[in-house]
């Protein structure tokens, strides 16, 4: 079966750049990290602007995203197809999700909730194939000395999304 037919695309802008979904019956089965125009988006998804359907995210799903890149809190509800991800890999981006907005963990912390002290670098593994950044928040985990390690978007951009998830200081 063609899983581009399987398949609802669409792409949303925020304000920070455009970001491309994947939504299959079973939900949400990728979100791409802010590509810098809409052609970007598309490519990230590799898809042409034909396949759009308008319809993957819905409009609550796009606003969500459009205010979490503003910086505001948001709880992202929608149900995920982690099909493709293995056993240890869906623990894993089950225990991410339970990281509060603002706040991080080490990957070796991720791994001792998860029963499997020493399995750090397995988390980082795992959570370098994440299919869905954001709605898993892979940027909150970092290293045991909380640096930044590894981000599919980038060093630059695990910051930019830290530093957006902190209050903001009147001014």
């Amino acid at each position: 079966m063609n899983t581009k037919s399987a398949s609802k695309y669409d792409v949303v802008e925020t304000a920070v750049g455009w970001t491309g979904l994947e939504i299959t019956e079973q939900g949400i089965k990728r979100l791409t990290l802010p590509a810098k125009n809409r052609q970007s988006a598309l490519a990230a998804l590799g898809i042409e602007e034909k396949d759009i359907t308008h319809e993957a995210g819905g409009a609550g799903l796009a606003d969500r995203l459009k205010h979490f890149f503003l910086g505001e809190p948001v709880v992202f509800k929608e149900g995920l197809d982690l099909s493709a991800a293995t056993e240890f890999q869906q623990q894993v981006y089950q225990a991410a999700c339970t990281i509060p907005y603002g706040q991080t963990i080490s990957y070796g912390e991720l791994a001792r909730r998860l029963g499997k002290p020493g399995a750090a670098r397995a988390v980082g593994r795992a959570l370098g194939a994440n299919p869905v950044p954001i709605l898993i928040p892979c940027h909150r985990i970092v290293g045991a000395d909380g640096s930044l390690t590894g981000f599919t978007g980038g060093l630059d951009a695990k910051q930019q999304l830290l530093d957006m998830e902190q209050p903001k200081k009147p001014g």
